[in-house]
């Protein structure tokens, strides 16, 4: 269903929404229409105010102008109770879970209709059933810390289901998914609007709106400037009209030329969470002038193997070399003075402190010493002058260097993080997802200064759930699978069947008998 349908009430008005911030005008006047059964792309730059706008219908901010329709009907949503209430439910960039309750405490958590003592017994039941109904299997005993971030997601998901949304809103849904967890998403959104839901998703990447959507918006500075259908548009002309520029989907490397092994793991072993093994045998290097990327599911060890590396997690055997020094279970400081940087996988927890300016935050790095520290005290018109200069050079979208963090987009804290880490960088970059969250135009320019990076000498580790860029940014790709590399290989040789039999954990030996195998069947099926 479309917009264009003459004599249809919209299930969702949003009209002349306006939200200021101080110092910024978030959301300028913006008009929305959502019909039943349909999926709308939300479109923008990081800090254009598409989450903004969201928050607005989620009822986490109330509008300084403006008129919200849910039926036809004009209502005030002044409370995230209020937007439950109507069938309004989001899922947020940052999970709003808590880590300490299990996943069916998370769902029913505030909702007014369960009793003192809820029967949890039949809370589980019910979300064994709906997890069922839409292929989203999560444990519902489970602890929120022992789940990956793609699970905690399906959490959120799900929980908004049980809620009774019938307008579900995702911000950046496919930020934490892998290319697999995706397509599953992309069925679950078919089959709710299937139901007579609809939603609207946030979302940076071009290809995913062309496939999941049927309408897109795309805001810039605030305002509405295009209203396309899908069907009728295509990923550069969208990304065009985003960031106002031609934007090229491909990255422009130097010839290969590796130097001396910079990051050497021996037999890295170590447990997760839950006290299983997460790395079981890890052996790799990385050199000199390299991209080493790490590809696999969520939850193979990715993070046991980046926080190894930069002393955040203890390991359980094996040996930790940087530049032939064994640093085997070296503090985090230790690291960081060894010329480690890290871009962390969750930027709010680890990466940022929000209730710090963005200048302090981008001076965590370097406030040691000169030109910051002079004389044992730090110095503010020092650490202003190099906030702003890394402020224009990354483009981060802020009211001002004094600006908390926290009052940032996502996009624009990550934007932050990335332009600390690269200008501390000593020998080795050690970079988790790191355009996660970040528009194409942003993307482009990560990617890039990733490389530039590797062209300086510097070694580079970068985990991402992105095939396609990991394919196009590293030299040479490892695949982790339950917390063992099944293989190594190089993204010139490297194709996504080889990489995704791996992510499922067929060795790389066995790659071509198991896609033989594949190709033999799929033949018996036509």
């Amino acid at each position: 269903m479309g917009s264009d349908e003459v004599g249809k009430v919209p299930i969702l008005e949003m009209k002349g929404i306006t939200k200021r911030f101080p110092g910024v005008v978030a959301n300028d006047h913006v008009d929305l229409e959502l019909y039943c059964g349909e999926v709308l792309a939300l479109l923008g730059e990081n800090g254009a105010g598409k989450s903004s706008l969201m928050n607005v219908l989620a009822g986490l901010y109330r509008p300084d102008e403006g008129e919200i329709y849910i039926r036809g009907k004009r209502v005030d949503i002044e409370s995230p109770r209020d937007a439950m209430d109507l069938g309004i439910g989001m899922v947020h960039q940052n999970f709003m879970l808590v880590d300490t309750m299990t996943v069916a405490e998370n769902i029913i958590l505030g909702l007014k209709s369960v009793a003192a003592i809820p029967d949890m017994r039949s809370v589980h039941r019910k979300i064994h059933e709906i997890s069922e109904h839409y292929s989203m299997k999560v444990d519902p005993a489970a602890y929120i810390w022992q789940l990956s971030v793609g699970e905690q997601q399906r959490v959120e998901i799900l929980k908004q289901i049980y809620r009774g949304a019938t307008i579900l809103i995702l911000d950046e849904p496919t930020a934490v998914l892998t290319p697999q967890e995706s397509d599953e998403l992309n069925c679950v959104l078919q089959q709710m609007t299937g139901e007579g839901r609809s939603a609207i998703f946030i979302t940076h990447k071009m290809e995913e709106v062309i496939d999941f959507s049927d309408w897109v918006r795309v805001l810039q500075k605030g305002r509405l400037v295009t209203v396309k259908r899908t069907s009728e548009t295509n990923p550069q002309e969208l990304a065009r009209l985003m960031v106002g520029r031609e934007v090229l989907f491909r990255i422009e490397k130097k010839h290969y030329s590796p130097g001396e092994v910079v990051l050497e793991l021996r037999d890295i072993r170590a447990d997760g969470e839950k006290g299983l093994p997460a790395l079981t045998g890890i052996n790799l290097e990385v050199r000199a002038g390299e991209i080493m990327g790490i590809a696999g599911v969520a939850g193979n060890g990715q993070r046991e193997l980046t926080e190894v590396i930069t002393g955040l997690h203890s390991s359980t055997g094996g040996k930790v070399f940087l530049e032939g020094r064994d640093m085997t279970g070296r503090s985090p400081f230790a690291m960081i003075q060894a010329g480690v940087s890290h871009i962390p996988s969750d930027r709010i927890a680890m990466g940022v402190v929000g209730d710090m300016s963005v200048a302090n935050n981008l001076a965590m790095k370097g406030y040691r010493k000169p030109p910051l520290l002079k004389g044992g005290f730090l110095n503010p018109k020092r650490i202003l002058l190099m906030a702003r200069k890394m402020i224009d050079l990354f483009k981060i979208s802020t009211p001002a260097p004094q600006t908390h963090v926290k009052f940032l987009s996502g996009g624009n804290i990550q934007k932050t993080i990335l332009a600390r880490e690269i200008d501390a960088c000593g020998g080795l970059l050690v970079a988790a997802y790191p355009s996660r969250g970040l528009d194409v135009g942003a993307t482009e320019a990560v990617r890039n200064e990733i490389v530039a990076q590797r062209d300086k000498g510097k070694g580079v580790l970068m985990v991402s759930e992105d095939l396609e860029e990991l394919l196009s940014v590293a030299d040479k790709i490892a695949v982790l699978f339950e917390g063992q590399i099944m293989g190594i290989v190089s993204s010139e040789e490297a194709d996504t069947e080889t990489l995704g039999l791996m992510m499922a954990g067929v060795p790389l030996s066995k790659v071509e008998e198991e896609a033989a195998k594949l190709a033999a069947a799929t033949c018996e099926q036509e």
